[in-house]
């Protein structure tokens, strides 16, 4: 579940409008998403395949030229419109829409900054502060042609990957907060907000992914407050018997009548989390009979 939530997580601050059980699902039974542009389905697979390599080359990832520039290959292929880019630092001037910042045209000076930036990066001791410095230098050098947010995010999982501690998966990050800490940095070089974003990021995904835990979390107020239509949600799936694809269009369906806009995405995500958690151990909860769970289980799977 790790590997989607964090490919969802992330496509979602690209404004992937995949939602998490449409990820899962692609993921398992290689199914696209209904009503999905073929952009979105690419970006989506290429998180898969940029995390298949964190995992299983963690003993031999750095910050150097081969990983990062590996890392940005997978997550562009087939997204750029020259082929050859992918993986290849910049020798195009680019623009960053919505901001007055315009990064380094010089492709020499980029070379040289994006190695200044993989040396430094290499001499940090500290775990978080490799993964927050990656999060800000690479996005403001833009050292590729495009997708070098998506990159830096990806990196930024290296050294918590490397110190076995939770990765960084973006849980409850809004696009709007994410966008705003990097226009910071941007036109401010100011990392203040981006920092509080990262910090309150990785809290958020210690609670979610850690199994190990000291005390007892404090309740989310946003499941406390909609409670009860989380669990008419989840019950309305299991007794009508819906796969994954039936559910996604059938909870964003009736998200969209019943829950605030405000709301409404992280209401789609809570529910849809809870699904991918339910065992035969936790469906009281939601007053379901075991038979009920396993005869839903088996099409769910």
């Amino acid at each position: 579940m790790l590997k989607s939530h964090l490919s969802w997580n992330s496509s979602r601050l690209e404004g992937n409008t995949y939602s998490l059980l449409e990820t899962q699902r692609l993921f398992e039974i290689g199914e696209d998403a209904e009503g999905k542009g073929t952009q979105e389905t690419q970006m989506i697979l290429n998180h898969k395949a940029a995390i298949e390599m964190l995992a299983d080359d963690a003993g031999e990832l750095a910050f150097n030229r081969y990983t990062i520039c590996n890392l940005h290959a997978l997550l562009s292929d087939n997204l750029l419109t020259d082929p050859g880019a992918c993986g290849r630092l910049r020798s195009l001037r680019v623009a960053i829409s919505g901001t007055v910042y315009h990064p380094l045209g010089n492709p020499q000076q980029i070379e040289e900054c994006f190695g200044e930036i993989l040396e430094k990066a290499s001499a940090i001791l500290d775990p978080f502060e490799q993964a927050f410095f990656v999060m800000v230098h690479l996005p403001y050098l833009q050292p590729f042609e495009d997708v070098n947010k998506r990159v830096s995010r990806l990196a930024a999982n290296i050294p918590l990957i490397q110190h076995n501690l939770c990765p960084l998966s973006f849980v409850d990050v809004e696009l709007h907060e994410y966008i705003g800490g990097l226009i910071g940095v941007y036109e401010l070089k100011r990392v203040e907000y981006l920092r509080d974003v990262f910090a309150r990021a990785y809290r958020r995904s210690y609670a979610r992914y850690s199994t190990v835990r000291q005390t007892l979390g404090d309740p989310d107020p946003f499941r406390l407050r909609h409670r009860a239509d989380i669990a008419k949600f989840v019950r309305e799936v299991v007794l009508g018997g819906m796969d994954k694809r039936v559910a996604a269009r059938w909870i964003a369906g009736n998200a969209a009548s019943m829950i605030p806009l405000a709301e409404r995405a992280k209401f789609i995500e809570v529910v849809e989390t809870e699904l991918g958690c339910l065992h035969g151990g936790n469906i009281a909860r939601y007053r379901l009979r075991p038979s009920e769970f396993e005869a839903w289980f088996k099409d769910w799977k």
